[in-house]
């Protein structure tokens, strides 16, 4: 399931097309399709060369999403108890790990494609949902996704993305929540600090 998260994010690392005044789904539908062209041309990257990848996510993701958000939601109710010390770390390992995870994915593209489902939004909604599904080469079963965004200023921010129902953000709340059990939020953020440092991934629910 992991690795399903990890090609839906790297989807969304590309930023031909501005984030301003660009209808949600037309603004995932654009950089899903130029971070698919880049990967196919890019021979390094298909074959493995990390830096090369990681170089490409940290320069293309932060424009797409609000990792303070995605940090929340991960955290749960435990979110409140942090300093503001500690979120502003947590949303930064969060952010690491998320980047490591997505240029993982983005050296392991195997020619899928996406499908965009039909998309609606009633006038003045600052909170959308698009729904696309991966389509596999070999003709696997397909993988449903949907993406959700939130409209802040004039730019839409993807916040959480679901697999067949699953949740990205939400799928690391177990694993956070037995770490600060554990050791406290200095505990979780020791751990996430440690994976990040080594490449160690994070092992979640599945």
């Amino acid at each position: 399931m992991k690795s399903l998260f990890a090609f839906i994010g790297a989807l969304l690392l590309a930023t031909a097309v501005s984030a301003q005044e660009v209808a949600p789904d037309v603004l995932i539908k654009s950089v899903s399709n130029d971070v698919l062209e880049i990967v196919r041309k890019d021979k390094d990257i298909r074959n493995g060369d990390t830096r090369k990848a990681v170089e490409l996510v940290e320069i293309k993701v932060l424009p797409h999403f609000n990792f303070v958000h995605m940090t929340q939601l991960a955290m749960g109710r435990e979110w409140r108890k942090a300093s503001a010390e500690q979120q502003k770390v947590l949303v930064g390992e969060f952010h690491t790990l998320l980047v490591r995870t997505y240029s993982k994915a983005l050296t392991e593209y195997k020619n899928q494609t996406i499908d965009y489902k039909p998309f609606t939004m009633k006038p003045g909604d600052t909170d959308a949902k698009v729904r696309t599904e991966i389509k596999q080469p070999s003709g696997g079963k397909p993988i449903q996704l949907d993406y959700y965004l939130e409209k802040l200023g004039t730019a839409w921010k993807v916040y959480d993305i679901e697999v067949g129902g699953i949740s990205l953000v939400t799928n690391y709340r177990d694993f956070f929540a037995s770490e600060i059990r554990n050791g406290g939020i200095d505990g979780l953020i020791k751990t996430l600090q440690t994976k990040n440092k080594s490449g160690e991934p994070v092992s979640v629910k599945k």
